[in-house]
Formats: C-alpha cells, sequence, structure tokens
C-alpha cells in the first residue's frame, strides 16, 4: 500500500511537470511562469521552498532536544519573520523593481541596479556554490525516512529524488514547481497535523506528553528542573540564533525572494501574505512543536551513535504504516519543492548572469532555456555524489550543512538587496563588502570553527552574525565610499512613482 501510494505521486508530479511544458519555452516562461503566478500557488511555492527534510529531520529534531518546547519559537519566528514580514517588506517592492530593471534573478537585479557585471558575475558563483551544501542536506533528511519505511539503500533514494525532480523541473518549469508546491503543500499542511497528533496520542495526549517533558532532565544541559518543558528553554540566547538565522535569513535567499518576481497582481500580494503566513505557521511551528518532545523517545535514540538526524524518524517508527506513508510523502515533497526551487535559482543564474554575454556572447531565448536545463542536470547530478560522500564523512548533521549554506548566502545578499530596494545611497562597494564578510565568515567557520569566539563556533550563530553583520556594514561602506550615480538612482527609483489607476474598491478616493 505505501509503495503504491509513493507510486501514484510520482505519476502525478511528472503528468503536471509534462503538461506545463508549453509554458516553459523562453526564458520569462521557465523561470519566472511570465510573471502571471496567482496567491496560492506563489505562497505554497514560496512555503514549500521554506521547509524541506532539512526543517523536519534535522533541525526540528536537533533544536527539539536542545530547546525542548520552546523550539516552536523557532516556528513562530518563521511564520512572522521569515513570511509575514517578508512579504510586507520585499513583496511589493521586490516585484515592481526587478520588473522595472528587466531582472530574473537575484545577481541580475545587482548587475543593473548598480551597473556593475562583475557584480552579477561574483553573485552567480556565490549561489552556485553555496546552493550545493544546501541541496546536499536534502537528500540526506529524506533518506534516513525513506530507510525507516522501505529499508531501501540510502543511495537508491537519493537517485530516485534526484531524477524524479529534475523530470518535472526540466520539462515545465516554475509553473510546474509552483503547480507541484500547491498540490505538495497541501499534503504537508495535512501530514504535519496527522503526525502530531498520533505522536501525542502515543504518550497519552498532549498534557500528559507535556508532563512528561517537565519531568526530563539533563545535567550536561540545565540543571533547573522542567526546563525542557518550560517556555524559553535551556539556552535562550542560541534559540535566538536559530530563530534569526531560520527567519531572517530567507529575505537574502535567492531561491525565495525569486517567487516575489513572478506574482502578478496587487491582490496577489495580499492573499500571499496571510496564505504563506499560515502556512508556515503550521508546518514549522508544528515540526519544531513535534520536535520538542524528542526527549521523550530518549530511551531509543543515541544521539552519540546516530547523530540527531535520527530523531525524528525514531519518534515515527512505531507509527501506522499509513501514516508512516504520509510521513514519507510529507518529507518527500517538502524536499523535492525545495531542490526544484533550488536547481531553477541556481541553473538559471549561472546561465543569464554568467555564461550569457561572458561566456557566450550571442545566446537566444531558445538557447538560454537548454542551457537551463543542461545546467539542472548537472547541479542535480553534483548535489547528488556530494550527498552520498557527505553522509559516508564526519559530516552527519544536516543542521551545520543548512547552516552554512544559508549563513553565506544571506550574510552576502540579505542587507546589500533590502537597502537596494528601499535606499538611494547604497553603493557598489557595500555590496562588495557585505559579499567579501559574509562568504568569508562563514568558510572559516567551515575550516576553522574552533578557533571562533565560543558563541559563534556554531555555524547557525556565525550565519546569525554574518546576516546582522552586514545591515551595519552596507550602511555604514555606503557613507564612506562612491555614491551612485544620481541619473542612475533617480531613473532606478522612478518606478515606485509611477501612477496607476485602480478602482475605488481597491483604493478609496478622496
Amino acid at each position: 500500500m505505501k509503495l503504491l501510494i509513493l507510486i501514484a505521486y510520482f505519476i502525478v508530479l511528472i503528468t503536471i511537470g509534462f503538461v506545463c511544458r508549453q509554458k516553459a519555452t523562453d526564458v520569462n516562461g521557465f523561470v519566472l511562469g511570465g510573471r502571471s503566478v496567482g496567491p496560492w500557488l506563489t505562497a505554497f511555492a514560496y512555503g514549500t521552498s521554506y521547509f524541506s527534510a532539512v526543517v523536519f529531520v534535522g533541525y526540528a529534531g536537533q533544536f527539539g532536544w536542545r530547546f525542548g518546547i520552546a523550539a516552536t519559537w523557532a516556528g513562530i519566528g518563521n511564520a512572522l519573520i521569515g513570511s509575514l514580514l517578508a512579504w510586507v517588506i520585499l513583496g511589493r517592492r521586490t516585484r515592481i523593481m526587478t520588473q522595472h530593471l528587466d531582472s530574473a534573478t537575484m545577481p541580475q537585479f545587482f548587475g543593473e541596479r548598480f551597473q556593475s557585471n562583475s557584480l552579477k558575475i561574483a553573485a552567480s558563483i556565490i549561489i552556485f556554490i553555496f546552493l550545493i551544501p544546501y541541496t546536499a542536506s536534502l537528500y540526506n533528511g529524506l533518506s534516513r525516512l525513506f530507510g525507516m519505511a522501505f529499508h531501501i539503500d540510502y543511495s537508491v533514494c537519493i537517485v530516485l529524488m534526484a531524477i524524479l525532480t529534475a523530470i518535472y523541473v526540466i520539462a515545465g518549469g516554475y509553473m510546474a514547481t509552483a503547480i507541484n508546491d500547491f498540490i505538495q503543500g497541501i499534503i504537508m499542511l495535512a501530514g504535519i497535523a496527522a503526525i502530531i497528533i498520533a505522536v501525542l496520542n502515543s504518550k497519552g495526549g498532549f498534557m500528559a506528553a507535556l508532563d512528561g517533558l517537565g519531568h526530563i532532565s539533563d545535567p550536561a544541559v540545565s540543571s533547573t528542573p522542567g526546563i525542557f518543558g518550560s517556555f524559553f528553554g535551556p539556552d535562550p540566547l542560541s534559540l535566538l540564533s536559530v530563530v534569526i538565522l531560520t527567519s531572517l535569513g530567507t529575505w537574502g535567499l535567492p531561491q525565495m525572494v525569486q517567487k516575489f518576481y513572478a506574482i502578478d497582481n496587487e491582490d496577489s500580494i495580499k492573499k500571499g501574505t496571510i496564505i504563506s503566513t499560515f502556512f508556515a505557521l503550521v508546518v514549522s511551528g508544528g515540526c519544531y512543536f513535534l520536535g520538542g518532545f524528542g526527549r521523550l523517545f530518549s530511551d531509543k535514540i543515541d544521539i552519540a551513535a546516530n547523530g540527531y538526524d535520527s530523531i525524528i524518524p525514531t519518534m515515527l517508527e512505531n507509527l501506522h504504516p499509513l501514516l508512516i506513508a504520509l510521513v514519507v510523502i510529507l518529507v518527500l515533497s517538502a524536499s523535492m519543492s525545495t531542490l526544484s526551487s533550488l536547481v531553477i535559482a541556481s541553473s538559471s543564474t549561472l546561465t543569464i548572469d554568467l555564461i550569457k554575454d561572458n561566456i557566450v556572447k550571442e545566446m537566444s531565448d531558445k538557447k538560454q532555456v537548454f542551457c537551463i536545463r543542461v545546467l539542472i542536470v548537472i547541479f542535480i547530478a553534483i548535489s547528488a555524489i556530494i550527498a552520498i560522500i557527505q553522509y559516508k564523512s564526519a559530516v552527519t548533521f544536516i543542521a551545520q550543512l543548512m547552516g552554512i549554506s544559508w549563513g553565506a548566502l544571506a550574510g552576502s545578499f540579505l542587507a546589500p538587496f533590502l537597502y537596494s530596494l528601499y535606499w538611494k545611497k547604497t553603493t557598489k562597494a557595500a555590496c562588495w563588502t557585505s559579499f567579501i564578510f559574509g562568504c568569508i565568515i562563514m568558510v572559516l567557520n567551515l575550516v576553522a570553527g574552533s578557533h571562533f569566539p565560543t558563541l559563534l563556533q556554531s555555524p547557525i550563530n556565525c550565519g546569525a552574525f554574518a546576516m546582522l553583520a552586514g545591515l551595519i556594514i552596507v550602511p555604514v561602506v555606503s557613507l564612506f565610499t562612491k555614491k551612485p550615480d544620481t541619473a542612475l538612482i533617480e531613473n532606478t527609483f522612478a518606478c515606485y512613482d509611477k501612477t496607476n489607476t485602480v478602482t475605488q474598491k481597491t483604493a478609496l478616493g478622496k
């Protein structure tokens, strides 16, 4: 039964990919869906790209174990900061300015905004390099659940997920991804609710589970009784770093911000804001809430031997077979939607921002789409190989891989992108400084993290620091470096002053 459900799911995804093929014939259609994607598809595409096996297996397990029920704050932060504020602060301005500058990717935006080809190339290289470890982490989390449900070899799981994702993304582009994201999002919403109820019922219900959590102590973490059932948990400062990294980080991730490029109208932004916030609250809040009860299963979990990534699969292994099938499809949905978003962002960036005009001088729309499709295959293959190597090496925790990726990308892009949308005095030099600082600090953390101050040794904390530091670096450097050309800036920001006539039901008259 589990296998039949899985096969039916695969058939639906692939069918949608081929149905959407006619809308993916040019770059605008393949990468942005023709900038005509409605609120439900955009909101679900945003949410499903946000949450994957990294959150469900890696973060929920690790941080639920470390912080107890207080880990739920990370999910709340994801909803309020990573979704609600992201849509309110970035949504409209991103859509307006990127269309005005005719940019389809984040590097292209930087290149047009500052009239700098070198800035565009640097951004595209950063994206390609640092999206790979994030992609590898998606395979890792998925493999553990597949192994639990079907006892399938890890390599088979990776190959299966890679091939299926490649088929529907290559065939249908962004529109196929958005429609599949919507279906996958529905599965995620229903699945997380069913799983939480089942797991808590296995421990006597919510109140009994919460009471049991309150009686658990770990002297190595805290001597305070009932700390894992408390409001802020044993380490509020580290928890705050997790909230910042996983919430504010989305503001600077190219695969997330690019969702705003494709919105069709004003009404879609308003509806999308509400839908994506609700989605994040249920899915992310639910994941961290579930992970917070991980210590109730401590008699079956060996962190030293199997790592934090084994916590969630252990919590679920005794559920009804149909629920386990739902869990597998839930995490598969989350991972494939995120993977499809990552490969489109990376391959389109390399094609449009690096290869076109720099390596290949004349590239028609048809050639660009073909190149993007080829790079999707290459990107998926590289990340799959790295995932297998990573699984057999000393780097076994999903959260650390994602922390390095998110920290470098958001640490590099968040501040310059945000200021570029709002502040005319943002300079090219400030962008370069943010790029260099974000990348270098995360690479140093990877290779020599033990020499960092104690608080910054964790990739999670270091990534959060890189983002916040960028918000200070960009305005400071901008004040002391060459000002941008006045005519260029006025032309860029003129898009916000354009007059649009709307009906009275949209805006009240005097």
